[in-house]
């Protein structure tokens, strides 16, 4: 019997112990489900903000696409704008000349257009490159003509057609005579 007892108690022991883990056991699986739980709400709040992140990029992408395209199919308006007012005057240079047959006239405005002209294209960074009496550079000066001079070898005698700098880019050679 006391075999029995002891065992009844054993048992008695291994049971409430069994209860007490079973109760760590469920107290943990509950305190690891709350934590789950908070690293899910985490999980996602962050892709809710990868995906507003991802649409704030596709919007900006767009956007300046956009304004690259934009760029591309107005970008010379401004340049435009600045030269209508010669355009006009040159229009207003021809009408005249079918009333008014005076050359020196005409002549005198063609002129003053021709400066507004340049003014414009020079505020737009246009500059002259320099060719009558400096030396031949192949960078700037197409070399179209060679002539026997008393000159020193390479020195440009004739500017044959004007090149020009746009900032500091030759954009068109100077086109010149020689000496050689």
């Amino acid at each position: 019997m006391k075999k029995d007892a002891d065992q009844v108690e054993s048992n008695h022991i291994d049971q409430e112990l069994a209860e007490k883990t079973l109760t760590m056991d469920e107290e943990d699986i509950i305190e690891e489900g709350s934590e789950l739980e908070e690293y899910k709400l985490k999980a996602e709040e962050y892709y809710n903000h990868m995906q507003r992140l991802k649409a704030e990029f596709d919007n900006y992408r767009k956007r300046t696409q956009k304004e690259k395209e934009d760029i591309a199919k107005y970008g010379s308006e401004r340049i435009i704008v600045s030269l209508l007012p010669v355009l006009d005057n040159l229009e207003r240079a021809i009408e005249s000349t079918q009333t008014n047959k005076d050359f020196e006239s005409f002549s005198q405005g063609v002129e003053m257009i021709r400066r507004q002209f340049m003014k414009i294209l020079e505020d737009e960074g246009l500059s002259p490159i320099e060719t009558v009496g400096t030396g031949f550079d192949p960078n700037v000066h197409e070399a179209l003509l060679r002539e026997a001079s008393d000159k020193e070898d390479n020195t440009i005698l004739a500017e044959l057609q004007k090149g020009y700098y746009l900032k500091d880019k030759v954009i068109r050679p100077s086109q010149v005579k020689v000496s050689g």
